[in-house]
Formats: structure tokens, sequence, C-alpha cells
């Protein structure tokens, strides 16, 4: 009988129990039949669309609510079965009014305006369902005073009308809307005081109306199906994210003491990681040993030439890649719960399919092209920051944004400002960079436009602020992607020592930004030395004490060093020994899985001396043998093999063991205290 649920123009879904019927007694019905009577007359009617439609249901329920009274009133406790049949689907039919008024007020303006008609018919469609039920509804058997029996029979003739209310207003505004969009799909500038029209009838009148319009919008597009609606929103938001440039100008930033909240920003639960780069999983998959990575990633690791598992070590029966759902909706769950933007590969083969439309790319090469008009010639220190904040905030939303950007000839623009004295200005051009570099034709662009690279790596170095040292860390972790700009970037001394200084002394945000980053660049052999002699490890000791927080992350880089460093990079663990103990005990299952991991190479590679120095922390079996329980299962293997390792030391079985001594071997026999199950 009511509106399907699928009609609603909504920013939010409506409840399940919106559209069931309630189960109650004949008195507890007419009770919740008023309270929602009631909530619907206390809401604001609809003021730019959907005006009259809005009004005249408000009123009907308003007027419903005098009956509900009147019921209450009665002495009669038990209705008729007609009575309560119609009762109850009266229940629903004002639950779904109050959802429609609600969400309408709440949801994107253009996109309502879009669905005008449909929106209308919805109305009429819950109209003419209330006035069913009052034309079936037994009045006479309801003993209510004469008045009340005359308000029912007035509410149902206001119900009885034939046919939807349409505004013609609301109509013409629609086919201007429409007409706009065409313009801007055949590549034609529109009249921007036409535009000014249509965005004032709107009330969208400032930056911040626009932007929370693009929001509206984006959150309409995931309530959306079918690819041609989604199509629709994605054009609706490149000509909003247009007018809000040209009509109200760059918005002002906000001033904020790190960067838009993203995946550095909070700490990332360890089974979300990706085992290889320890970065949020954007697309699971899971290997043939039931070990599971960024598909990105292990893509990357089994085209370079390896055939085992990255976590286990195991030989891989074979390299296909299943992906595991399961584990990415609860990722993509918890970015919601986070407000972290994140969009797995899937999605984003969706949205780029739904998105090509000529109305988008139209709407955003415009965008552009102004901003960057807007851009060369700017006056100020101030216009000039405005601009760039909304380029970077351009190129946070899609590729195609990010590819029009730097086409336009942004980047070397960009470059330009990342040694300004403004320390917001110099930000905001970092962050751009830092968002454009994450479509691969822009890495290239920065890795060769003169000047780029060279200016990215002096705001690490010596940036006004630690947002920006961070975020020019996140763009070196960003072009680490291509295998042979990691190569290049590892071999710049600037790079290394900028990470070390940021990772060493900067906020935790920003540390974690540096930390991924030397990570990152470990994953090739020749850079690891450098990293040692730059002094990676003796920065991840200072890390791991000074910042728990980040102990995860340090003590990953450190078995990334050991694994591939050679002697040199056990020698300059060992005194790591201490601190890798502590994170045994007390780290999170991730850092004590790392943690173990090192040791074990450690003792494997630096003989019994480094086997002795571990025996000597107090209580080191004990820990170990509750890793053994208690840990991950790549954390139980290696905790067996350290305990291995320290009963065959304890037995004397490793004498004559050749042990590292900074860059020369020695045989070394120690005496061995009694280890204790």
């Amino acid at each position: 009988m009511a509106i399907s649920p699928q009609n609603f123009p909504r920013k939010r879904r409506p409840s399940a129990g919106s559209f069931i019927s309630p189960t109650l007694s004949d008195r507890r019905l007419v009770q919740s039949l008023l309270l929602v009577s009631q909530e619907i007359s206390s809401l604001a009617p609809l003021q730019f669309l959907l005006k009259r439609n809005s009004v005249s249901i408000i009123r009907k329920s308003n007027l419903l609510a005098f009956l509900f009274e009147e019921l209450l009133r009665n002495p009669v406790s038990c209705f008729a079965p007609t009575a309560i049949l119609c009762f109850e689907e009266m229940y629903i039919v004002l639950q779904r009014m109050k959802t429609l008024i609600e969400d309408c007020s709440n949801g994107s303006r253009t996109w309502l305006l879009m669905q005008n008609e449909s929106v209308s018919n919805g109305f009429h469609e819950l109209t003419l369902d209330l006035s069913t039920l009052l034309d079936i509804i037994p009045v006479k058997g309801l003993d209510l005073v004469e008045d009340i029996e005359e308000l029912v029979l007035l509410i149902r003739k206001q119900c009885s009308e034939t046919a939807a209310y349409v505004d013609p207003t609301d109509e013409t505004l629609r086919r201007d809307l429409l007409k706009m969009l065409d313009q801007i799909k055949r590549e034609i500038v529109p009249d921007h005081k036409k535009l000014a029209e249509i965005f004032e009838k709107l009330d969208l009148q400032d930056s911040a109306s626009c932007s929370d319009e693009i929001k509206s919008l984006e959150e309409e597009f995931q309530n959306q199906r079918d690819d041609k609606s989604k199509s629709e929103v994605t054009a609706l938001i490149g000509l909003v994210r247009y007018a809000k440039c040209v009509l109200f100008g760059a918005s002002t930033p906000k001033s904020h003491g790190r960067r838009q909240k993203s995946m550095t920003d909070t700490i990332i639960p360890a089974d979300f990681r990706c085992p290889i780069t320890l970065d949020l999983m954007r697309d699971p998959v899971v290997v043939a040993t039931g070990q599971t990575y960024d598909r990105t990633s292990i893509n990357r690791w089994i085209e370079s030439g390896h055939n085992t598992c990255p976590k286990t070590g195991q030989i891989l029966a074979h390299t296909n890649l299943i992906q595991n759902r399961a584990l990415r909706n609860l990722i993509i769950l918890w970015c919601r719960e986070q407000e972290i933007p994140f969009q797995t590969t899937e999605v984003n083969d969706k949205v780029k399919a739904a998105t090509q439309n000529k109305t988008l790319f139209g709407a955003t090469k415009m965008t552009v092209l102004f901003l960057i008009n807007k851009l060369t010639d700017s006056e100020s220190v101030e216009a000039t920051n405005r601009v760039v904040h909304e380029l970077r905030v351009l190129a946070k939303t899609d590729s195609e944004s990010r590819a029009c950007i730097a086409e336009a000839g942004a980047i070397p623009l960009l470059v330009r400002f990342l040694g300004s004295d403004n320390p917001n200005l110099q930000v905001n051009a970092v962050t751009t960079l830092l968002n454009l570099s994450i479509l691969e034709a822009n890495k290239t662009r920065i890795m060769e436009i003169d000047g780029a690279l060279n200016g990215v790596i002096e705001v690490l170095r010596s940036g006004a602020t630690w947002e920006a040292k961070g975020n020019a860390a996140a763009t070196i972790f960003s072009l680490a992607g291509v295998q042979s700009y990691r190569k290049r970037l590892g071999k710049k001394t600037r790079v290394i020592k900028g990470l070390m200084d940021l990772a060493k002394g900067g906020p935790a945000s920003s540390r974690r930004d540096a930390l991924v980053a030397i990570l990152s660049l470990a994953g090739e052999r020749d850079t690891v030395g450098r990293l040692i002699e730059g002094g990676v490890v003796e920065m991840v000791i200072e890390v791991m004490a000074a910042s728990p927080e980040e102990a995860e992350e340090a003590v990953t880089v450190l078995e990334v060093v050991v694994r591939r460093g050679g002697l040199v990079a056990v020698a300059a663990a060992y005194h790591a020994i201490k601190k890798l103990s502590v994170v045994l005990r007390s780290g999170s299952d991730r850092a004590r899985e790392s943690a173990a991991a090192t040791l074990v190479n450690i003792c494997r590679k630096g003989g019994s001396e480094t086997v002795a120095a571990l025996a000597a922390m107090p209580g080191i079996e004990r820990v170990i043998w509750e890793l053994m329980g208690t840990g991950t299962e790549r954390c139980r293997r290696k905790a067996a093999s350290l305990l291995r390792m320290l009963r065959r030391w304890a037995a004397g079985l490793d004498e004559d063991v050749p042990t590292t001594t900074g860059h020369s071997t020695t045989v070394t026999t120690t005496s061995r205290p009694v280890l204790h199950s």
C-alpha cells in the first residue's frame, strides 16, 4: 500500500521498524500513533523545494493527533479488529511520511531537485494510502464526539487529491539545472549569472554550503544501485564543485595542526594491515599459504621473482590470489567509523565506470582550468593559499581530478610554493603533491619535473611545520611505490637523513609517516646499507624507548633491516636485544611478532654472543613460552625457534659458532646458565 523504500531520496536508510506493523496492545498502539503524528507535526516544512507537499503532510498529521488524543480519552479499551488493522497500517504510513520529510530535509538539494517529480509522486502515494485507511476505518464504532468525527471527514476530504502536485517553480528550476548540465557535457562554459540564480534558489550561497552539498551527493552515490543514477549524481558533484569555485571563490582553509584525518593519524588494527607494507589493506587477498596481503603489495612481491610467502617463508604452491571479502567488509566498516576515506580496488573500478561521463569530466576540467588561471593571476599569498587549498581538496577526490590537475600544468606551479615562507601555503602545496602522487602517471611527473622532487625533499628536511614534513615523508612513501623510484630515492642521502630526523623528533603522526617511508625504502637491499650507515638501528631503538605507540612500525623496520642487511646489520642490532625483549613482553601482537622474527635473525647470524645476550634478559624463557601459546601463528613459530636456540646454547651444542662483533668474526665460548622450563 505504501511507497516503496527505493523511492526515498535519502541521506540515510530508514530503519527497518519504519516498515513493520507494531505488535502492541490497543491503547499502546494509539499512543504510538499519537507520538509519531506529533513528531511529524513538529517537523519544519521543506523551505526550498516541495514546500507545499511537506506542509500538506504536516498539517494532516497535526489534525490526526486530535483524533488519537480523543481515542486515548475514550473509555473504550478494546477496538474492533478492522480498526486495529487500520491503525497498524496507519502507523506504517505515518512513519514513512516522517522518514520522507526528514530525508528530503537532510539530503542533497540538487539531487532532490532532479527527483522532484518522483518525490512529489511519493508524497501523493502516501496521502492516498492515508485516504484509503480513513475511508475504511469504522468511525461510528470508535464512539467519537461529533467534532472529532467532522475532523476525520475533513482529513478524508483533504486526502482526496486526484493527482500529485508538482510545483511549477520547482519544475522550471529542474529544467534549468538539466540545461546547465547539458552545456557542461558539451564543454560549453555555463552562464555564471544563471548558475548563481539556481544555487541561490537552492540556498547554496557560500563555499561551506557547497561543501556540505558535495558530501551529501557523495553519500547519495553510495545509496544508488543503478549506473544511470550513479552517473547523474557524479555529474551533479562536478557541477557543484565548479560552482563552488567560480561563484564563491577559493574557500578559506581551516586552521589545523595536521592534515585531514588519514590512515596514519589513527592506530590501525593489526589484522587490517598488509604484512608487507604495514599499510591499511585496500584489497585483501589470500595466498596459497592462507596468509592475507594487500593485492598490490603481494603482486609486486611475486612479480619481482619471489616464490615464497613473505610472512611464513613457505614456498607458494601456486600464485592464485583469492579475495578476502569478509576482511574487506570489516575494513570498510572500520574506515567509516573512523571517518577515514577508503576505497577498495573493486570499488574504484565501479566508481570509475560510473563516473566516466562527459558532464563530470567537463565540470572537473573547467574547475581545474579556473583554479590554475586563478593561481597564475593571484597577487597575494592569502589568495594563492586559498586556490592551492582548493586544488588540494580536488586532488583528494578521484583519479580523473588528479589527472586533470597534472595535465593542466599544476605541478610546476605547486613546486614554486614548496619553499614559501607562509607555513599554510607550504603545507597545502606539499599535500596537493601528495594527493596527486596517488595516480601512477603523476608519480612520473613529480619525479621528472625539474625541482619537484628536490622541493619535496627540502620540505622533509626543513619544512616550516611538522605537518609539512610529515606530508613530505608520505609523498616519498607514495613515490617509492614504483620500484625504480624506490631505488632512486634510496640513493639520496638527504632523503634518508630527513626521514631519520623526522622519525626521531617528530610528533606521533609524522613519525609514522617517516617510519613507513623508511620501511618502503628498506625493500631495496642496496638501500639497507645506507640506512644502517645513517643510523637506522639507533633511531629504531630511540623510537621504541620514547614512543611505545610507534613500536610496531619501528620493530618492523628493524626486522627488515636485519633480514636484508647481513652481518653489518646484525652487529648494529646487537644493542637492540634488550629493547626487543621488552617488546616481546608488552608490545602489540604485530610488534611482538616482528620482535621475535628480528631476534631469530640476530641470533642465527650473530652466533653465541647474541644468544647469550638474549638469555641474560630476566624471565625471557617464560615470555617466549607465553608467545608460543598466545601469539600469532608466525609469532608462535618464531618463539619456538628462539626457545630451541636458547636451549641448544644452554646445553653447549653451539660452541665454536662464529660470533660477529663489528665487522670481525671470532670464535667464542661462554659460560652458560641453566635454563628452567
